[in-house]
Formats: C-alpha cells, sequence, structure tokens
C-alpha cells in the first residue's frame, strides 16, 4: 500500500439474537467476516453480541453510530415478534421507519415469483403477503443491500455524525447463507478502495520458558522504535505441538515489518532463550 492511500477505516461486528446467548445456536458470523475482512488485506477491530432486547439493541447500535467504524449487524431484521433491529436502528438514529420503495419493489417481485412457482394466483393484497413488506420497512433515508439467496434485501444507515467512510452499519439477516453474501458486497462494492492484498504481514518466533512480563520493556522499544507496527505476545501452556511457550511477533506492512523484526530478534538476544521455528503469516 502506497504512503499516500487512504488509511483503512476500523471494521465492528453486531451479532443479534437470543438463540447466540444461550447456546442455541453457536456464532458463525464472527469467524468468516474475520475471514472475508482478511482476504481483502483487511482486519475486524471489535465485536459485540446482544440478545433480543430492544433497549440494549438500541444502545448498541447507539455506540456503532457514534464510533465512526464501519460495522456490519447480523440478526433481527424480520418480520416476527422477536426481530427489533430494523425498529431499534430507527430509534438509534431519532428517525421514523418507512417502506423502502425499492425493497417494496423486490419483495413483491420474490412472492410474485413464488406464486408463479408454486402455479398459485399471485394476491398482493393478502395479508400474509402485505405482512411481508414489513421486511422493506428501513429506517428513514436508508440504502439497501442486495441479496441474491431470496431477493430480500437487507439495509444500511449512516450515522449523524458520519465521516466519509465511516459510521455506518450494515444491516443483515442472521441467516449465514444470506448474511455472508451480502457482506462480501458491502466490502467489494463499498470499500474497495481500501483493499490491501498481500501488504500486511506477522512474523513471529515461538519462545520457550519465558516471561511475558520480563520481555514487555523489550516489546515497547520496538513499538516505539517503528510507529505503525504491532508487537504482539501470545502465551500457550498447552500447546499440543510446543507446550508452554510465547509466540512473539510484529505485524504491520511488509515493508515496515522486516526492520521491526529484525530489532526483536537482536533485542532477544541477550535474553538467551530457547527458541522454536519462526513463523510468517500473510
Amino acid at each position: 500500500m502506497s504512503s499516500d492511500a487512504p488509511a483503512p477505516p476500523l471494521f465492528g461486528l453486531i451479532v443479534v439474537g437470543d438463540e447466540i446467548l444461550s447456546g442455541k445456536r453457536a456464532d458463525k458470523h464472527m469467524a468468516r467476516v474475520i475471514e472475508l475482512l482478511a482476504a481483502r488485506g483487511l482486519g475486524l477491530s471489535w465485536a459485540e453480541y446482544v440478545g433480543d432486547e430492544p433497549a440494549r439493541i438500541t444502545a448498541t447500535l447507539r455506540r456503532a453510530f457514534a464510533s465512526g467504524d464501519i460495522v456490519f449487524s447480523t440478526g433481527g431484521i424480520g418480520a416476527t415478534p422477536d426481530d427489533h433491529t430494523r425498529q431499534c436502528a430507527a430509534a438509534a438514529l431519532g428517525v421514523p421507519l418507512v417502506l423502502h420503495p425499492e425493497a417494496k419493489r423486490l419483495i413483491q417481485q420474490r412472492l410474485r415469483d413464488v406464486a408463479e412457482k408454486e402455479g398459485v394466483p399471485w394476491a398482493p393484497e393478502r395479508a400474509d403477503n402485505l405482512h411481508r413488506l414489513n421486511m422493506g420497512v428501513f429506517p428513514e433515508g436508508a440504502g439497501i443491500i442486495p441479496n441474491p439467496y431470496n431477493q430480500i434485501p437487507g439495509f444500511f444507515c449512516q450515522g449523524p455524525t458520519a465521516a466519509a467512510d465511516g459510521g455506518v452499519i450494515y444491516f443483515v439477516p442472521g441467516f449465514p447463507v444470506m448474511a455472508w453474501p451480502m457482506i462480501e458486497w458491502v466490502l467489494d462494492h463499498k470499500y474497495a478502495h481500501f483493499h490491501r492484498q498481500a501488504s500486511w504481514q506477522e512474523r513471529s518466533i515461538v519462545i520457550y520458558g519465558a516471561a511475558e512480563a520480563a520481555l514487555t520493556p523489550m516489546m515497547e522499544r520496538v513499538e516505539a522504535a517503528h510507529p505503525g507496527v504491532k508487537v504482539f505476545s501470545l502465551p500457550s501452556v498447552d500447546h499440543p505441538e510446543h507446550g508452554r511457550h510465547i509466540e512473539l511477533g510484529v505485524k504491520g506492512a511488509p515493508a515496515a515489518v522486516a526492520p521491526a523484526y529484525a530489532d526483536l530478534r537482536a533485542w532477544l538476544a541477550p535474553f538467551d532463550l530457547r527458541c522454536g521455528p519462526e513463523l510468517v503469516r500473510p
């Protein structure tokens, strides 16, 4: 990434649903979002889980809008009584809910296609079909996110203090088969200018018999000498291959990682520690 390229925004994730917090379902979104971001040279900065409690969802969304970050929110955008995310997004922004005209068109087209496939008359004024239009009722001013699975769109909203590329929440369904391609669409259509393939690297070494506290001053020295590079220390007590050890390394742009790692190794030498393999991750 060139020195004059725009710095990428921070990305966050909100996972909504009692079923996650109760253990009825295991969350799959965070691992996949990390993968989708990493494939584009980006990273996840934070994640939150929240149950189906409107006041708590609203507070969580209000903080996310104010953060200036790019946030994905999964779950709770349907039209059943336990779906509160659309209403909470409107409350967090202080705007009314309105039927989005393009969402209405897409939902009706989907219902028409289903009716045709099943060989039944298309009845747009039927009560259940009118109720389904609630899935297109979004906070006023929202944009829509295409859903390649069943055409029922998600939506996105900017916060009141949104920056050019931040303070936006993208709302997608809780179903991975829908949510993941919708998140990919957002990343590729809204933030392609931040993609930095092969421009992030980690270099580290496995160390045996060391205490993190003793190494902390050296780690701080590396970070002070190499702004923009992060030093990390990952201790393990029961690794199947290395047993008790610390993985100590640096991460950042490859051009900056190389000299930072060289200094880390040089300043680590006086500790006279037993070292294992070196690791490099793109």
